[in-house]
């Protein structure tokens, strides 16, 4: 719908000079830009108004690119739903699409239309200006049709910001290597669990691309994730406390939505505000992480100590196999449009590992066909292997 978004045009363009002039970014409206509506998909923004931009809408508009405004998405990002992303990018409205992506939501949306998306590693691309969910499990995802320029804006997205300490402070991944990258990655791990949740139809979907990739000179192992049932759990549980913490700032006392009832004290409109402000499925994420963080810490240290271990392992079987693959989504998700926190959890189960280990991640489109579904082809790199993924995106988008 033409009300979905809204264009900006810098002011001062840099007559061809820059390396993003002529190209169009969508951003979700958590992503803040300055003097435009920034509600994130959730009531209690309602009518709130950028005061400045995000870190990196001032890093595309200084490298000359031009800013959509999209304003569907799921509230405050919490799942795939809801998100006019890929409609905007199938319209020609822009070029790319930046959104938030906490548990897999960009490449989940990325695969149920055919297209491409990335997950940097975490902490290599500012958060500051962002309105999100949980700090330690989100990244700013690109979504695109071919994945040939995700490198040029990753140059241009990535680097330190004095305003956003959790930053990595090291060297950041050579984005300008091209071609030699993908040349790099010739062992593929393929990890045995998840793929037993699949359909029947999807497994045999993706055998199929292990054996187009087989065919192209890759060497395609089985191989084994400890604990790898564990990273729903443990970020539902870190997930949920991050959230609820990140939420507390919307009380309608000095931030957000305040209920238009009459309420005969402050507490009785911070609950009256509270309770209108949210959606079920957020609300009730809410609740769980208010239970971790008030009732029972102890399970949230047990699953902060458990993902030490299963970033440890992962690491660890990077150092034998260049990428792990794997679908990106299952056909068989729930469609009801009002989803539960368990089916939210449940679409999601393929992604998670991503956000948990805070590892690089693409989805590619048109490997995974189960029948005119596309599961997508999720593979996944080990810390700061960003440049290589692209590569092999670019490799495997022309079947070589």
């Amino acid at each position: 719908m033409e009300s979905d978004v809204s264009i900006h045009c810098n002011a001062c363009p840099a007559m061809g000079s820059a390396p993003l002039t002529g190209k169009s970014f969508a951003v979700q409206h958590n992503i803040s830009v300055r003097g435009w509506r920034t509600e994130a998909g959730t009531s209690a923004l309602k009518g709130f108004v950028a005061v400045e931009n995000a870190t990196i809408v001032d890093r595309l508009r200084k490298a000359d690119a031009t800013i959509v405004a999209i304003d569907g998405m799921s509230e405050l990002g919490f799942g795939p739903d809801g998100n006019a992303a890929t409609a905007v990018l199938l319209q020609g409205r822009a070029d790319m699409v930046l959104m938030t992506d906490m548990m897999g939501e960009a490449r989940i949306t990325a695969a149920r239309t055919g297209i491409f998306a990335f997950k940097p590693t975490h902490g290599i691309v500012s958060r500051y200006g962002w309105i999100g969910l949980a700090p330690s499990m989100e990244c700013c995802s690109l979504l695109a049709r071919t994945p040939q320029e995700m490198a040029c804006v990753m140059g241009v997205m990535a680097g330190e910001d004095e305003r956003d300490f959790s930053l990595y402070r090291g060297e950041m991944p050579d984005f300008t290597s091209g071609a030699r990258n993908a040349r790099l990655i010739r062992k593929i791990g393929v990890a045995r669990m998840p793929l037993s949740a699949l359909s029947k139809g999807e497994a045999g979907a993706f055998r199929k691309a292990l054996d187009r990739l087989g065919a192209m000179g890759l060497e395609v192992r089985d191989v084994d994730i400890a604990d790898q049932d564990l990273f729903s759990v443990v970020h539902r549980v870190i997930g949920s406390v991050e959230a609820s913490s990140s939420c507390g700032r919307y009380d309608g006392v000095r931030y957000g939505y305040r209920t238009a009832a009459s309420m005969k004290n402050w507490n009785d409109m911070y609950l009256q505000s509270r309770g209108e402000s949210f959606g079920m499925p957020l609300k009730a994420y809410l609740f769980q992480g208010a239970y971790f963080q008030f009732k029972n810490y102890a399970a949230f240290e047990n699953a902060a100590r458990i993902r030490a271990r299963l970033v440890h392992n992962l690491e660890d079987l990077l150092t034998q196999v260049d990428v792990l693959i794997s679908p990106t989504r299952r056909g068989a998700a729930l469609k009801c449009p009002n989803k539960t926190v368990d089916d939210i959890y449940d679409e999601c189960a393929l992604t998670l590992s991503a956000n948990v280990t805070g590892l690089p991640a693409v989805q590619i489109p048109g490997y995974v066909m189960d029948g005119d579904a596309d599961l997508g082809l999720q593979v996944i790199g080990p810390r700061l292997s960003d440049a290589r993924l692209l590569s092999l995106a670019v490799s495997l988008s022309h079947g070589t």
